[in-house]
């Protein structure tokens, strides 16, 4: 039986699409490996959203070749965003690959891995739409918690982004299949799921001619079993009321939203090709916090997007100070080819647009050094990820924090051993930067 090893960088996406070859190479007879460096194959699957990440996905093949070379490994199979983005041009730069695969051919991965290992080299791009959505899944996350992808492509358009041109519009997956899925998830111990895709907002509005989201969420919380149901990605153009009173009223889901503004300045936010302006989106944001008391709201930014002037950084600023987001990620504009704001006037130095994220991220951390004092006495519920060896503690995340981006809760538990997957009560009484730490009671 040969032996398969993956990779998959990037975002949570691509990390379902990960989990869905692997079901595929299983099924195909393969033998998966939890290590790469111990299979006989790895596919890599790649991240091409900006500069760093292309930079990483190349790394990441490029080690691998040296692993190739020394005879460690026998083939490797480049698949995910670089690999839809450049198409035969990975295989000319990179010699040591033996196959490239747009993300339309994802569901015949177990038959060009094998060609890869007979010693064929394998080039192919089928209609990106052709992407599985449906089938089985290897869990690839800890077995408390998963992701749940609705839909994928995307349709916004925002001028910096290349990911339409990548993943195509946007498609939803019917209610029904995503309800299926779930219930398998939750029957195989998951108790929490993250909802993704690249607008969950936009859920439905293909499929059924109208929003769905809220309507999915109300259905997914009927699950038993399942416990906690969070939101990432939402476009704030489409925040309804309805989708706010149902995260309020309804217990499961937990009082935290991913709101990706990436500005305030209605230029800079034109320019973007998205909506709104300082006023409204601060009025966005206080709707939302006087719809669901105590809610934690997690948004990026885009620093030195091009012709941002001195004085429109600064309102960014001043915007990051007034919402106060309890979460926060600034990023310094990736200038990305093919992409309408890549060829754009005024394109900043880089020195200028790193620092000007630096300077975001500076200010964000004292936002967040506020919020954890605030937390300081009170009684959080954490889900237990399990005991972290090093600081002789353990770990969870309360609702508050999304998994694998957002901090962690260390508490110690002197009574009792809980596993990973209990949600158990923590008394939060100092933090270490970002992490609150603490102990659990009753």
């Amino acid at each position: 039986m040969s032996s398969v090893g993956i990779v998959s960088l990037g975002c949570a996406k691509n990390r379902v699409d990960a989990e869905m070859m692997m079901f595929q190479l299983r099924q195909g007879g393969f033998q998966l490996k939890e290590d790469p460096a111990m299979a006989d194959a790895v596919i890599v699957n790649t991240c091409g959203f900006i500069e760093s990440a292309k930079q990483e996905s190349i790394d990441e093949i490029l080690e691998l070749a040296a692993l190739k070379k020394e005879g460690r490994i026998k083939a490797i199979i480049v698949t995910g965003c670089l690999a839809e983005r450049y198409h035969s041009e990975i295989m000319k730069e990179l010699s040591e690959v033996d196959a490239v695969i747009g993300i339309g051919k994802n569901a015949d991965i177990a038959a060009v891995v094998q060609q890869a290992l007979d010693g064929e080299k394998v080039e192919s791009f089928p209609d990106k739409m052709r992407l599985p959505m449906e089938g089985g899944r290897v869990q690839s996350t800890e077995q408390h918690w998963a992701y749940l992808k609705i839909a994928d492509g995307c349709d916004n358009c925002c001028t910096y982004c290349a990911i339409p041109l990548i993943r195509g519009g946007f498609r939803s997956r019917r209610m029904e299949n995503i309800l299926e899925e779930a219930e398998r998830l939750v029957k195989n111990g998951v108790k929490e799921l993250n909802v993704i895709a690249q607008d969950t907002t936009r859920y439905g509005a293909d499929l059924y001619g109208e929003l769905k989201l809220a309507e999915l969420l109300r259905r997914l919380c009927k699950i038993d079993g399942l416990q906690w149901i969070r939101v990432l990605y939402c476009y704030p153009d489409r925040i309804t009321d309805e989708l706010l009173d149902t995260i309020r009223e309804e217990d499961k889901i937990v009082n935290y939203i991913d709101l990706p503004l990436q500005h305030c300045n209605g230029r800079v936010l034109r320019a973007m090709n998205r909506r709104g302006d300082q006023e409204s989106l601060l009025a966005l944001v206080a709707r939302i916090r006087e719809k669901i008391p105590g809610v934690v709201l997690r948004t990026t930014m885009i620093a030195g997007f091009p012709g941002e002037t001195e004085a429109e950084f600064e309102e960014l600023s001043d915007f990051v100070a007034q919402t106060r987001f309890e979460r926060l990620g600034c990023f310094a504009y990736s200038r990305e080819e093919d992409t309408p704001a890549a060829l754009m006037e005024g394109q900043l130095e880089e020195e200028l647009k790193n620092r000007r994220a630096e300077l975001i991220t500076e200010q964000e951390a004292l936002i967040i050094d506020r919020w954890c004092e605030a937390q300081i006495g009170k009684e959080l519920e954490v889900l237990v990820d399990g005991f972290d060896r090093y600081a002789d503690c353990y770990c969870g995340r309360s609702p508050y924090d999304a998994p694998e981006v957002d901090p962690c809760v260390f508490f110690t538990a002197p009574d009792r051993k809980p596993r990973p997957g209990d949600i158990v009560r923590v008394r939060i009484n100092d933090h270490i930067d970002c992490d609150l730490t603490g102990e659990m009671v009753g």
